[in-house]
């Protein structure tokens, strides 16, 4: 009895007649489920024989083609060439890849893959999300993954830590959700980075950032300002980050701290750093404020921290005010002044009775720029503002923005129009880069 036989067999004892025209067909029509079950079983085989026998990672394709030719031929079962191509690709992706999300991990148009349970794949393609024909078997074929992710990482998921960070070979940031915070079934994030990190030429040619804006921030950058780049969630801002960071000059110390890797700096003089979760008994966390305050004592010239989230924000200002100029992070924020508001909310978490006038007295001295980012409703991240953080007025920390985006509507193609302008009012800091010997150029504010 072939194998196409015995799962039909057990499905409802049923005989099946298999035509070889139409691939595996029977004649009461084989349903996408009882097909996928053929798929498993055949996937089950493979996987099996490809760990008992000694196969090639080199040449793993002819490997697993020659197996599935013996278990076709032993079970007398029928597949075209299509369909066989097929069960071999999959083969391979289940074990050297990531299991059926693998091609879109590959595709260089894809930006975030989002798996919601295993029959509900999504991706983020142009900034527009889509959903995808993808599917996983079951929710532990998900999981499967999940653990394959995070594994080699020394990070673990289970029940008594069902959240984990992570992130792939390549860069790419990954976030898993199990039972039972996750309800319907596991949740996967997958956040993908350029194999090749974007430079400042890239965000001009994408439109994020006009010429004339990027020179001045480079200007900033050498000149040691203190930056936060600040926007909504995938908005860009660590794209950003990354490519100011590569200012930096390379003579520079330059220190990252992040919750997972993620920039991709190739200054020679660079100390990267990253935190590290508590172990199985709730023990060894290191944090990115432990890091801060760590790197504060490995003489660095640059800090950057990829992400401010909570009390680490003050060790960051103090940072900033103690002589580490030109310092560089990101946090999430709906507009620049919304930027301080939540600055002020992440000091205050730090656990210090500091009187609020105090914490605003601290950022005014600290910060100096702020460059606010948003993503479009038609998929397009662009820099909407440029602010500069220019003291305080009583209990009142004052912004004014430097450069503003204005919309001018939408072209032939439904894509946004508009033009990031110098608003007329040239910043304060100005004195900072002549001091630097940074020649201003007047076409910035033009």
């Amino acid at each position: 009895m072939s194998l196409l036989e015995r799962i039909e067999k057990e499905k409802n004892g049923s005989s099946l007649k298999v035509e070889s025209d139409e691939g595996i067909k029977s004649e009461s029509n084989i349903s996408k489920s009882q097909n996928e079950i053929l798929k498993g079983k055949i996937q089950k085989r493979l996987m099996e024989k490809s760990k008992d026998e000694s196969v090639d990672k080199g040449k793993i394709k002819e490997s697993l083609t020659a197996i599935l030719d013996d278990i076709l031929k032993e079970d007398e079962t029928f597949v075209t060439r299509r369909q066989k191509e097929k069960i071999i690709t999959d083969t391979i992706n289940e074990i050297v890849g990531y299991g059926p999300i693998t091609p879109l991990i590959q595709d260089e148009k894809i930006t975030e893959v989002m798996v919601n349970g295993y029959g509900n794949v999504y991706v983020e393609r142009d900034g527009k999300i889509e959903k995808t024909p993808v599917a996983f078997r079951d929710d532990s074929h998900v999981l499967h993954i999940i653990e394959k992710i995070v594994s080699p990482l020394g990070r673990r998921i289970d029940e008594s830590s069902p959240m984990v960070d992570a992130r792939l070979p390549d860069g790419s940031r990954v976030n898993a959700v199990i039972h039972p915070l996750a309800l319907d079934g596991p949740i996967l994030t997958i956040r993908k980075f350029a194999t090749e990190p974007y430079t400042i030429r890239d965000l001009i040619d994408f439109g994020t950032i006009s010429p004339q804006v990027a020179s001045f921030l480079k200007a900033c950058v050498e000149a040691r300002l203190n930056i936060i780049v600040s926007g909504g969630t995938g908005s860009g801002k660590t794209t950003t980050l990354n490519v100011l960071s590569c200012f930096i000059p390379e003579e520079e110390r330059i220190v990252t701290i992040e919750d997972a890797a993620e920039l991709q700096l190739h200054q020679e003089h660079l100390v990267r750093m990253e935190t590290r979760p508590p172990n199985i008994e709730g023990k060894g966390q290191i944090t990115v404020r432990d890091l801060v305050r760590n790197s504060l004592r490995m003489r660095p010239d640059r800090i950057v921290v990829g992400e401010v989230r909570t009390g680490e924000a003050l060790d960051m200002l103090q940072a900033m005010n103690t002589g580490h100029d030109g310092s560089l992070t990101t946090g999430h924020a709906n507009s620049s002044r919304d930027m301080l508001t939540r600055l002020e909310t992440m000091v205050l978490m730090a656990g210090l009775e500091i009187p609020l006038a105090a914490v605003r007295e601290q950022i005014a001295s600290a910060i100096d720029l702020i460059v606010y980012q948003s993503r479009f409703k038609d998929g397009s991240r662009r820099i909407t503002n440029v602010t500069e953080v220019q003291g305080m007025e009583g209990n009142v920390v004052t912004l004014q923005d430097i450069f503003a985006y204005k919309v001018q509507g939408k072209d032939d193609n439904g894509m946004i129009k508009g033009s990031l302008d110098f608003t007329g009012i040239r910043p304060k800091f100005m004195n900072k880069l002549t001091d630097s010997g940074i020649r201003v150029q007047e076409e910035w504010f033009s």
